[in-house]
């Protein structure tokens, strides 16, 4: 499994259109990455970037950490904020500097 500290906007570039499961709630909820914007200099090789995920209209997750699982990375704790309300559903986004 990948160290989520080691990775990069490239890496995860390659998952954009690819569905994450939030394994930590019940029900258990799914995400699409939609988004991978790079943000410039951070401390992590690579530079800072976000993340952004398209989820559904409900359950609506709070601002919190939760574990996300997906094929090719397997599971982390990844911090998510709400951050837009679609029609489609709820986005959530997560930094990494």
């Amino acid at each position: 499994m990948p160290d989520l500290s080691n990775m990069t906007a490239e890496n995860f570039s390659e998952m954009e259109g690819l569905v994450f499961t939030v394994t930590s709630t019940d029900p258990k909820v799914e995400l699409e990455l939609v988004e991978v914007k790079k943000l410039g200099a951070g401390e992590r090789p690579g530079g800072a970037f976000s993340l952004l995920w398209q989820g559904p209209s409900e359950p609506a997750l709070t601002q919190a950490t939760y574990c996300l699982s997906q094929a090719t990375i397997g599971e982390h704790d990844i911090f998510l904020v709400p951050v837009a309300q679609k029609e489609i559903g709820y986005q959530y986004e997560a930094i990494f500097t």
